[in-house]
């Protein structure tokens, strides 16, 4: 059965579903911070999923980023997976921009997360909600 790691409840949103993927919101309003966690028991690493599910993950991905660059207006998307703290398989979807809080030094431990602020994350949701990504169901 397929359960989230506690590191990435606690750090993150659930905005909703791909057919492979939960896609979740980090708590750090610096950036609009997706990530994409496969639902699959026991993947740490990329080599570890099918062949059928690391080319879903790739589609996922990269749908997503190529309609998060537009609509949030990204100089850079980064995408990463790394685990070095949290093991369970994730893919990181950052939109970056020139003179955000960490422009252009990778976001991680960077500077301190902000906090959303009322209403941020429904407009989050709106906007991902206009993209039409397929396959993709809000939560």
């Amino acid at each position: 059965m397929f359960e989230m790691d506690s590191r990435l409840q606690q750090d993150s949103l659930v905005l909703g579903e791909f057919p492979l993927c939960r896609l979740l919101l980090s708590k750090d309003a610096n950036y609009p911070w997706f990530i994409l966690v496969p639902k699959r028991e026991g993947v740490s690493e990329l080599f570890d999923m099918s062949q059928e599910d690391q080319a879903q993950l790739w589609k996922e991905t990269t749908g997503l980023a190529e309609a998060l660059k537009g609509e949030f207006a990204a100089d850079k998307m980064n995408v990463a997976t790394l685990g070095n703290v949290v093991s369970q398989m994730h893919m990181h979807v950052i939109v970056r921009r020139h003179g955000d809080a960490a422009w252009p030094a990778p976001v991680w431990g960077r500077v301190p997360a902000v906090e959303y602020g009322p209403g941020q994350v429904d407009a989050i949701r709106q906007r991902l909600r206009a993209l039409s990504l397929a396959d993709y169901q809000e939560a």
